[in-house]
């Protein structure tokens, strides 16, 4: 959905609209079919110990989410705003703990402990929140290329100087968040052949990190025409307009698209 909606946001109003409306069309669809044919709602599984156990495993892929966007804050706050996020998430879950065991207990004054202490949990949790906003983090430029190598900083400064020595340029605007680009730089940038080609042909490689959603990069998307990363770039040696590569990227449509060596 989040690839549909951020095509469609480029598209003409009415080719807007039409996706737009094909998304409810396709999430609509299996209760008009219900309404349409009653009887199949026979052929549904009936409830049973099995709803408990699928709600029970459907918590792990909740996990690995929250792995996931935790190791993201990590990018954008570092050690010790991730230590202040750990902590809260700590208290919200005593807090969680503190409202059952009120709704268990029997007597009033058990009651009463029990949303006090969920009282104080979530107060903890709220006074940490400046921790996150203050926490020191790495910057932008070394998000970007400590983890790449051949890998420089993305910016109009470094661009315009590459482009004045002639040099072909391959800019890639990412995000800690993005799994697509993580996917592209798995499956196409980071690949022997795109590497080599890159050597070969002396391409130089900008890496910028819109983890943060700083401006500068939100207006090279802007002026691309794109609400959102991935972006690629490939700038011709000698001067001329950039060519834009698709969202997914794939080893041969890089190397097709970069100037011949």
């Amino acid at each position: 959905m989040a690839a549909a909606i951020g095509a469609a946001m480029l598209m003409p109003p009415a080719a807007t609209l039409a996706v737009f409306a094909a998304m409810g069309l396709g999430m609509a669809a299996p209760y008009a079919l219900l309404a349409l044919a009653p009887g199949l709602a026979d052929r549904l599984p009936r409830p049973g110990a099995w709803m408990e156990r699928l709600k029970e495993l459907l918590a792990f892929p909740m996990y690995a989410a929250a792995l996931w966007l935790l190791w993201v804050l990590a990018q954008q706050v570092g050690p010790e705003g991730l230590a202040a996020a750990l902590a809260g998430g700590t208290a919200v879950g005593f807090a969680a703990w503190a409202l059952g065991r009120a709704q268990l207990a029997r007597g009033g004054r058990g009651r009463l402990a029990g949303r006090g202490g969920a009282a104080l949990a979530l107060l903890a949790a709220l006074a940490l929140l400046p921790a996150l906003a203050t926490a020191p983090a790495a910057s932008a430029g070394t998000r970007a290329s400590a983890a790449e190598p051949g890998a420089e900083p993305w910016s109009e400064a470094r661009l315009a100087a590459l482009r004045a020595e002639g040099r072909p340029v391959f800019v890639n605007m990412t995000a800690a968040w993005c799994i697509t680009c993580k996917v592209n730089e798995r499956v196409a940038l980071h690949s022997e052949a795109v590497r080599d080609a890159f050597m070969r042909r002396g391409v130089a490689y900008l890496k910028g990190d819109w983890t943060d959603g700083g401006p500068a990069i939100a207006a090279v998307l802007r002026r691309f025409g794109r609400e959102g990363v991935p972006l690629y770039l490939v700038y011709p040696p000698g001067g001329g307009e950039p060519a834009l590569l698709p969202q997914i990227l794939t080893e041969a449509l890089v190397l097709e698209a970069l100037p011949p060596g």
